[in-house]
């Protein structure tokens, strides 16, 4: 069915004669043809058996009451006028069944062609599932089925992945704040070569360091040493003075020698002391503590992961929550291709019927009604009437508004009502719908 609707001549009931059928002696009654028709009383008086003689009348056998005939009575007759001219009657314990057509055709074969199962027992539509009302609701618009169904299940698979995403992000996240974060590490692990070279230059170092020490000593010592022989060239002297001019030629290379080795000390002293040997303390308590450094730089690195991580996977939930968003658009949009009997109708991402955005049992009982007798119609536009029972459930305002509304569509309801007001069409007594029982129609 699309936007536009197609307008079907639909079968309403004129009116009924029920005798000896259940709780039933004699019950006729005129049917408001659009809108409410109330049959009242008291409890136990007879007025669901006038919806179970509708029911069987135009059901068929498999409606038939396991014991139809009143107590004391031989057999039990119901006659039922349509308003598009067939008479139907069933009379005696198994009820016989006579149509009466201007067509010619009659039987039960006739009364299916027009005669809506579930509008005769709406309680069986009430009692389904919300999924089975959905598919119920879908059979009248052939060209949704597949279509809907391939986006549902598409929406579902976004949902649940989105769901499961959600779940391992929030998780991810929670992780990564509870892992502390050390800002005095450093920002990549220590290596134990580079520093064992470090400690290596270091000991080469300071070990010429130690060289040129050694030279500043042997240095000294060729000092003391040629004071010496110093010392003994002057003894020398006094006492070889015949050997004067040797003497002082080895004396004079001597003091030669005395002064060389002493700018040669004075050259290394200097040296010496502008030496500085480096700390190795700081790299020794490095290497030493290096699994501990090491250990905190790796922390620092898994809670960036868990962060990181945790961003990736709300991105994801992000492109996830568009797709299923485009899907659900896509949903509505075909939803909207075509007119649904009630406004405010659906059906949701799981296949529930919904109303108003509220599924079934979220509903409350007159919307159930109006739910229940827009999707019978559209179900089979032919049948135009409904039975309900039990409508005490409704106020009087709310009762009153649910005739309105059937009138608007063009629809007929036949209910039972526990009350005697003026609210009822007839008032059965009894059994029987006597004349001073019977009221002016309010609807």
């Amino acid at each position: 069915m699309s936007k536009t609707s197609k307008k079907t001549a639909s079968v309403k009931i004129s009116a009924l004669e029920v005798e000896n059928l259940k709780r039933v002696r004699a019950v006729t009654l005129d049917c408001t043809p659009d809108g409410l028709t109330v049959i009242g009383g008291r409890n136990g008086q007879g007025k669901t058996s006038v919806l179970d003689a509708i029911l069987w009348a135009l059901g068929g056998d498999r409606h038939r009451p396991s014991n139809p005939v009143r107590d004391g009575a031989d057999e039990a007759y119901v006659k039922i006028e349509l308003d598009n001219g067939i008479v139907v009657e069933r009379k005696g314990v198994n009820g016989s069944l006579k149509v009466t057509s201007t067509t010619g055709k009659g039987g039960q074969a006739l009364l299916n062609e027009f005669v809506n199962g579930f509008a005769l027992n709406l309680p069986k539509f009430m009692a389904a599932t919300g999924t089975e009302k959905a598919q119920m609701l879908l059979d009248s618009f052939p060209e949704l089925g597949v279509p809907l169904q391939k986006l549902n299940e598409e929406a579902k698979q976004l949902y649940d992945e989105r769901h499961s995403l959600g779940v391992i992000a929030d998780r991810k996240k929670k992780y990564a704040n509870e892992l502390p974060f050390d800002y005095e590490a450093a920002e990549a692990p220590l290596s134990g070569t580079a520093m064992a070279k470090r400690m290596q230059d270091a000991l080469s170092h300071n070990a010429r360091n130690d060289s040129l020490r050694r030279d500043a000593a042997r240095a000294g010592e060729r000092v003391t040493a040629a004071e010496a022989r110093a010392r003994m060239t002057e003894k020398r002297v006094h006492e070889l003075r015949a050997a004067l001019e040797d003497a002082e030629v080895e004396d004079a290379r001597a003091h030669a020698d005395m002064d060389a080795a002493r700018a040669s000390v004075k050259a290394a002293q200097a040296t010496a002391a502008q030496l500085q040997d480096q700390d190795t303390t700081a790299i020794e308590r490095e290497l030493e503590q290096i699994d501990a450094l090491n250990a905190r730089v790796r922390a620092n690195e898994s809670k960036r992961n868990a962060e990181a991580e945790a961003e990736h996977l709300t991105e994801q939930y992000a492109a996830l929550s568009a797709k299923l968003e485009e899907v659900r658009a896509e949903r509505l949009k075909l939803l909207a291709s075509v007119e649904m009997p009630l406004s405010g109708l659906s059906i949701d991402e799981q296949a529930e019927l919904v109303f108003d955005g509220q599924r079934w049992d979220c509903m409350s009982g007159s919307e159930q009604l109006r739910v229940a007798a827009a999707i019978c119609a559209a179900m089979k536009p032919a049948c135009g009437f409904v039975l309900l029972d039990k409508l005490e459930s409704m106020d009087l305002d709310t009762l009153f508004d649910f005739a309105a509304w059937l009138k608007s569509r063009n629809l007929q309801a036949i209910g039972t009502r526990v009350s005697t007001g003026d609210e009822c069409s007839i008032v059965i007594e009894d059994g029987v719908s006597e004349a001073e029982a019977i009221k002016e129609l309010k609807f």
